[in-house]
């Protein structure tokens, strides 16, 4: 009896499990047997794996063969298992010595020639590797750059099994021909889930195509909110008539938000690679990504699903960004209603009955609406020629406990003939905006330091009120609100969040009666005579 053995990764939403492969082989009739439940793509890997070795020069050994994946009460998927399937084998016939195998972890593809193609989630699995103690990886040559973003693990990228074995038997390596330049690489074929390009609103915020602020003509209100929610992580609804800026304003929104941190581009990047939606010859995104599914799109698509293990969708695509919800009065009931729970704890949990994910999902939502089925309906004119019931429909599509959860809601106006004829003097850029954005952020971080909580719209009403107290009476306003039924106790704790966050971008160490009054107009949308600035009086 010969035995080997060698270790894989499978994901199980963005995080892994080290599973250890076992291959052996007995006298017996020539069979080829997998067991440890494997999925339909893994169970095929008996067939890739068996051209794959023939392929690359090496006979199949004929004898009864038995491949085990321990743990065997947890589901595998995927394809990724091939090259440790098929090293296992190799070191159960004495190719490779099984001794040299045993502390590594292989992670790709085989195709039937045996050149190693890519998976999707190779950064979640090696980080899952580092995680349980192991020093080396193996996986694609094209995906050795997103593997060497885990520190402490060295790393192995080959082309082809071939050079595997070459690698491992200490042996010359062959040199892989490789493609000629211009055309696609057949590697990357598949790579990417369906439906997951450039179409589908996914896109991070580069500064080759950066929408700038600069863009927007008047809007003070709601430059402002769009300022204050980059600075204290605060959701935002816009509601203004169709051509107002509403879209304008969003799209410039990451913009304006600070780079990722290291920790922040780990864990974007672990989400789109299991999506397939890495950027090519970008591993790793360190800037906030930008999401903006389409009104049609199911709750599934938003909050994350399908069959079999399921898949990250637009809440955890937009982790650490935005999600942009246009025409959001348009998106199924359903749907919105499902965004309720990951805004208020940041992560999604996803019972399937092949096991149960959770993915991230800590992002900053816009929501963007007309105010009525025209979009001509105003407290300042009479244009709008819907009759109320439909207006009062067309508004009760957006839930009040949905609602409840946006801190800032900002009526955007048409702009006037003034503003537009004013427009040769552009306001301020993105990059004057973000500027303050850090500086507010980075007094947030001193005062929550020690906490885990990185903005204030994460920091729970409790501890505010009871760890970081305002100026004497500049709640007064805001308490009154809340004995008349227009502000809930949620509502009040989000308008203490952003009157923090209001006092970080006036370098105020407190929030005062003018910072308080700013909130509430942020928050109801009802003029409390204050100016629509940052930078209030205290």
């Amino acid at each position: 009896m010969s035995f080997a053995r060698t270790c894989s990764v499978t994901l199980v939403g963005v995080e892994g499990v080290v599973v250890e492969v076992q291959a052996d082989l007995e006298p017996g009739v020539a069979a080829f047997t997998l067991v440890g439940l494997p999925d339909k793509s893994l169970i095929e890997s008996r067939d890739r794996v068996r051209a794959a070795v023939v392929n690359s020069g090496t006979p199949w050994p004929q004898k009864k063969l038995t491949v085990g994946l321990s743990p065997a009460s947890v589901p595998k998927s995927g394809s990724g298992f091939d090259l440790a399937v098929a090293a296992a084998v190799l070191g159960a016939a004495e190719r490779i010595d099984p001794r040299v195998l045993a502390d590594i972890v292989m992670i790709g593809e085989l195709g039937l020639d045996g050149r190693v193609r890519p998976v999707r989630g190779i950064l979640p699995a090696v980080l899952a590797a580092a995680d349980a103690g192991y020093e080396q990886v193996v996986v694609p040559e094209c995906a050795a750059g997103e593997a060497t973003l885990v520190p402490g693990i060295s790393v192995l990228g080959v082309r082809s099994l071939r050079q595997l074995i070459a690698v491992l038997a200490d042996e010359p390596v062959p040199d892989e021909e490789p493609d000629q330049q211009g055309r696609p690489d057949p590697l990357l074929a598949g790579l990417r889930l369906p439906g997951t390009g450039a179409a589908t609103g996914t896109h991070g915020t580069g500064p080759d195509h950066a929408p700038d602020l600069a863009d927007v003509v008047g809007q003070t209100s709601a430059r402002t909110a769009v300022e204050v929610a980059a600075a204290g992580g605060h959701h935002l609804f816009l509601e203004g008539p169709p051509g107002a800026g509403k879209t304008m304003l969003a799209e410039r929104l990451p913009a304006v938000l600070p780079r990722l941190t290291r920790q922040e581009s780990l864990e974007v990047t672990a989400v789109h690679s299991v999506a397939g939606l890495l950027p090519p010859g970008k591993p790793l995104i360190d800037t906030a990504p930008y999401c903006a599914p389409h009104h049609s799109a199911t709750m599934q698509s938003l909050v994350g699903g399908g069959q079999g293990i399921a898949r990250p969708g637009a809440v955890s695509l937009s982790h650490r960004g935005v999600l942009f919800l246009d025409e959001a009065p348009e998106f199924g009931t359903q749907a919105l209603d499902a965004l309720r729970q990951p805004l208020e704890s940041g992560h999604v949990v996803i019972a399937r009955s092949a096991g149960v994910v959770r993915f991230p999902a800590r992002f900053l939502m816009v929501l963007a609406a007309n105010p009525c089925p025209c979009g001509r309906f105003s407290q300042r004119d009479a244009l709008c020629e819907c009759p109320p019931s439909a207006i009062r429909r067309y508004q009760a599509r957006l839930s009040g406990p949905l609602l409840d959860r946006v801190d800032l809601r900002v009526e955007v106006d048409r702009v006037t003939r003034a503003e537009l004829a004013a427009c040769g003097t552009p306001g301020e850029s993105s990059a004057t905006v973000a500027d303050r954005v850090r500086a507010a952020r980075e007094r947030t971080a001193a005062r929550l330091a020690g906490t885990p909580w990185r903005t204030n719209g994460e920091v729970p009403g409790r501890e505010l009120r009871n760890r970081w107290h305002p100026v004497p009476g500049a709640l007064d306003e805001a308490e009154r609100g809340l004995e008349r039924g227009a502000l809930t106790a949620r509502g009040l704790d989000r308008v203490l969040r952003v009157a923090w966050t209001v006092a970080d971008l006036a370098g105020h160490d407190r929030p005062g009666a003018g910072d308080v009054a700013l909130a509430l107009q942020l928050r109801t949308g009802v003029p409390r005579g204050v100016p629509m600035t940052v930078g209030a009086a205290p």
